[in-house]
């Protein structure tokens, strides 16, 4: 890891733990309180609001008109795309199934990034994928088996979407990183993101029965708003400043330990084998992506 980048890798490290609580925090809001697509658009329209808010009180960045195309793209696939078929895919698949699939996130980075950015597959990075991803698996697979009926093939195929168009996104939103502020980039890829999600969420929203809401489910929403969505993607974009998508994908890999750890902080698990060596799997493989020899270059 090159020191020059530690702000980077905390960055990206810090959105994952983020990433890690919100399995447990969000637990509960949908569909009891909220459906799903009511929640994404006020984690879009609250992150949106957020970012231009932010960049009236400072310097707004101009932004070349073929940047911007670059950013609707991005929109598309990181922000509409992504969220609608992770929940969609959710509700017609099992936890286990997702889990699965997610995980395999940072093989789709790592192809996408060789075939539109050029980065380089390299035999450190291959093992460090296999090692990360075994040991999520490892973990995520303890309270359950894959699960390949035809009643979960549909909600298997739109997690797959999911998993791969965030991947594509972080591909996409690479070299704006290289031009433009995180915040910048945050501002337009949500205010076009805005764009996909109202239209085929706008029913759900306009039913929701939001005086019904108690305070605790708020505080949840909140979360889900500020931290998984405004705070997590402006860490996951500064990290890609300096990193490249495939080390900034290779952290999700610590989101079942992170979830395992607040299970186990809140006497609901126990450390055992599992996560031991699930833990020493995913800590190496993190480390082989992430672990520049001193003559390469960042990508």
């Amino acid at each position: 890891m090159n020191q020059k980048n530690l702000s980077a890798h905390l960055a990206v490290l810090g959105a994952n733990i983020i990433f890690g609580l919100n399995y447990v925090i969000a637990k509960g809001i949908m569909p009891n309180w909220l459906e799903p697509r009511a929640i994404i658009v006020l984690r879009v329209l609250g992150a949106a609001s957020v970012f231009w808010l932010v960049d009236m009180i400072g310097s707004s960045q101009t932004v070349a008109r073929k940047d911007m195309k670059r950013m609707f793209i991005a929109a598309f696939f990181g922000i509409a795309l992504n969220q609608i078929m992770f929940f969609e895919g959710l509700n017609l698949t099992t936890p286990i199934n997702a889990s699965i699939i997610m995980v395999g996130t940072p093989i789709f980075v790592l192809l996408m990034s060789s075939f539109l950015i050029g980065e380089k597959i390299t035999g450190r990075k291959t093992i460090g994928i296999i090692l990360g991803f075994s040991g999520a698996a490892f973990l995520i697979l303890r309270n359950g088996s894959f699960s390949l009926s035809s009643d979960t093939e549909l909600g298997n195929l739109f997690i797959l979407i999911n998993a791969s168009s965030y991947g594509l996104f972080l591909v996409l939103v690479k070299p704006l990183m290289k031009k433009y502020k995180p915040l910048t980039v945050m501002k337009w890829v949500f205010t076009f993101g805005l764009i996909f999600v109202i239209p085929v969420s706008w029913k759900q929203i306009s039913s929701a029965d939001f005086g019904a809401i108690p305070f605790n489910i708020w505080l949840s929403i909140t979360y889900v708003i500020l931290f998984t969505t405004i705070l997590a993607y402006f860490l996951n974009n500064y990290s890609l400043q300096k990193i490249s998508p495939t080390a900034t994908s290779s952290y999700m890999y610590l989101q079942p330990i992170i979830a395992s750890l607040v299970a186990i902080a809140a006497g609901k698990d126990r450390l055992n084998l599992t996560e031991i060596i699930a833990g020493i799997l995913i800590f190496t493989g993190v480390y082989f992506i992430n672990r520049t020899p001193h003559s390469a270059k960042i990508v």
